[in-house]
């Protein structure tokens, strides 16, 4: 998990000064960081006129690094400086005492004639939004541009714009990502991102404790397993999905996905007759009831629940029933009506933006503080689905899902989504790390579908990208 961890900004800061109590001085962590910015600029671009913004603190002196390093390869470098080069302290101003060459003001017209901008004014740190001659720069910029750390302007922990940011080529950060390298917009203003190792041992993590992590199959890859000899269709989990009386196909892609996500035995609760032969009229391998749900409720071996797709108005009330019957439930679309305390208990809840509004109230500009929350609330998972999914869970702990592909924007691949959850969730998986897998699977399986796939596509791709886990 050591891998996964992304650092809030406070807790980078807390990376470098443990290593600096630990003998590595501030300055040698600084050039670390320029020499890395510099490699990759030497690997992906040719010499060429390069203007250096550079801020007052530890980012600009990143940057003076990175001036440095690029003139003694024989690149014409300049610096433009926010502030007094005497205003600058600690290690930024020993940066600035290595530097011999040209220094001018921070202005637009610092930019004339650049083929390439290094971004070095403000860190993830910021906590303001920029205005005035910095604003006015980052505005001028037309040239390809390379952030140290994170675009200026974006906040590193939510990946809000703070006033203005530039659009990069490309992004290297240091140690481990930070969660505006994966929330929208920042992650796409990054352009490429790079994480470079500078001196901070791995061990520091033990002693910061990160709670957010990227969704990544470290965090529950060993939780996940074959079928073994001795297993049968009861003990590789049951689902039960219910669904409702106008949109049946929700409840038949749910089902799909289900058991294409190794659930045992899949069994799709249907409301009436009509619905019930219009399930039927899927695959043959899906159980399709009209028994009523005390009848079904009274059955032991249903411990997992999908309540949602296509569930119409008598979902929410469904899914309290479930959870009163004391059985876990995914709950997804209609379930998500009423008061949070209403579905209170929930293993794992997938509402998208305006779901989640209407169950908790507005996301704001900090996403991941907010999905945290509506998990504190809900005791139970919940899973924010969007091009930048955030997985939470009561304790805390929160996963962001790597950039999924767009052309899962079409209707009915939440539903996909939600029956891989159910189907993990009932082979064993931990509601978080079923929640986590759930995301990353569904996004590799588009990934392997390609653009203009229909919901209907995902499910057959599930078991190879399972299969490639093991």
């Amino acid at each position: 998990m050591r891998d996964a961890a992304v650092l809030t900004v406070a807790e980078m800061g807390r990376a470098d000064r443990l290593t600096i109590a630990g003998g590595t001085p501030g300055i040698a962590l600084m050039e670390n960081a320029g020499r890395a910015v510099t490699r990759a600029i030497l690997r992906r671009f040719r010499p060429c006129a390069t203007v250096v913004l550079a801020g007052p603190g530890n980012n600009g002196g990143d940057g003076l690094v990175v001036a440095r390093r690029l003139e003694e390869a024989g690149w014409p470098v300049r610096v433009a400086l926010l502030g007094e080069r005497n205003g600058l302290r600690g290690d930024a101003a020993l940066a600035a005492a290595r530097w011999r060459g040209p220094l001018v003001p921070l202005t637009p017209a610092a930019l004339v004639g650049a083929s390439l901008v290094v971004d070095a004014l403000f860190g993830a740190g910021l906590a303001r939004p920029i205005e005035g001659l910095a604003a006015e720069t980052i505005r001028a910029i037309a040239a390809p541009v390379v952030a140290i750390d994170l675009p200026s302007g974006v906040s590193g922990d939510t990946g809000a714009v703070l006033g203005v940011a530039p659009q990069a080529v490309l992004t290297v950060t240091f140690f481990r990502l930070k969660p505006a390298h994966l929330l929208l917009p920042g992650r796409d203003l990054c352009g490429e991102v790079v994480c470079a190792p500078i001196g901070i041992p791995d061990d520091v993590l033990d002693r910061i404790g990160p709670t957010t992590f990227r969704n990544d199959p470290t965090l529950w890859r060993q939780l996940l397993r074959p079928p073994g000899s001795a297993d049968h269709k009861y003990s590789r989990g049951t689902v039960t999905v219910v669904a409702g009386p106008a949109m049946t196909g929700a409840a038949r892609l749910a089902a799909r996905a289900a058991r294409r996500a190794g659930a045992g035995l899949v069994t799709i609760a249907a409301p009436d007759a009509a619905s019930a032969a219009a399930c039927r009229a899927g695959e043959p391998g899906v159980i399709v009831t009209e028994a009523s749900l005390q009848a079904l409720l009274a059955d032991e071996r249903r411990r997992v629940w999908l309540v949602g797709p296509g569930g119409g108005e008598r979902a929410a009330e469904i899914a309290r029933a479930v959870l009163a019957a004391g059985r876990r439930l995914v709950a997804d679309a209609d379930a998500l009506r009423g008061a949070p305390e209403d579905l209170r208990g929930t293993a794992i809840a997938t509402p998208h933006a305006a779901e989640f509004a209407r169950l908790f109230g507005p996301l704001g500009a900090d996403r991941l503080a907010a999905v945290r929350e509506a998990a504190r609330r809900l005791d139970g998972v919940v899973l924010l689905k969007g091009s930048d999914t955030i997985v939470a869970a009561p304790d805390g702990r929160a996963a962001i899902n790597p950039a999924a592909p767009a052309w899962l924007a079409t209707g009915g691949t939440g539903d996909v989504l939600g029956g891989i959850a159910a189907a993990l969730l009932a082979q064993g998986l931990p509601a978080f790390e079923a929640a986590c897998a759930a995301a990353w699977l569904h996004a590799q399986a588009a990934g392997r579908a390609g653009p203009h796939l229909i919901a209907e596509d995902l499910a057959d791709h599930l078991p190879a990208v399972v299969a490639g886990l093991y």
